[in-house]
């Protein structure tokens, strides 16, 4: 599929627009997960990150469902904030921290993208709604929804995994001394 610049005419190319984004968006997270299961050493980070993959999978169907629904063909306009979002976090893993550290910035980074969906998600539930396209504002909304629950989980795996990084990290200063 080919990356696009629309032009913007109507409301109407204003929504297709931020489809083709989000589109994009899901795409490149698509990528990025399985880099970040990989390198993820507490088990229920590992099992928050593999289940939004497999939310994601469906997440881009959705919005492949969209287009459908609008009568547009599925297209994407490349989001160059989700590839800096994306490129943050593999800056950290090139960095190869302690995996406690690792797994905590993993955490950080996964939430900027979910903040990141979230917000875009949201923009696009309302102009469907402006737009009378209330079926395609249903599925924005469930995926919203699993954004959100996948942003808890992440908060739920931060809670033992930023204790083992501030461990690691006291640690290391007890042996200096």
């Amino acid at each position: 599929m080919a990356i696009l610049k629309p032009k913007i005419q109507t409301f109407e190319d204003l929504f297709l627009m931020k489809m083709q984004v989000i589109y994009d968006v899901e795409s490149e997270i698509l990528k990025a997960l399985p880099k970040m299961i990989k390198k993820a050493t507490d088990p229920d980070l590992e099992k928050a990150l593999s289940g939004h993959l497999a939310e994601t999978e469906i997440q881009k169907e959705r919005v492949e469902q969209i287009f459908d629904m609008v009568g547009a063909k599925p297209k994407k306009m490349a989001c160059a904030a989700i590839r800096g979002l994306v490129a943050d976090a593999e800056d950290v893993i090139a960095m190869k921290p302690p995996s406690e550290l690792l797994d905590a910035a993993l955490i950080g980074a996964a939430r900027s993208v979910e903040h990141f969906e979230m917000s875009k998600y949201m923009a696009a539930i309302s102009w469907a709604e402006a737009l009378g396209h209330a079926d395609a504002a249903k599925l924005l909304e469930t995926t919203l929804e699993e954004e959100r629950s996948a942003d808890l989980k992440l908060v739920e795996a931060a809670e033992t995994v930023n204790e083992r990084a501030l461990e690691t990290v006291i640690g290391d200063e007890d042996e200096d001394e």
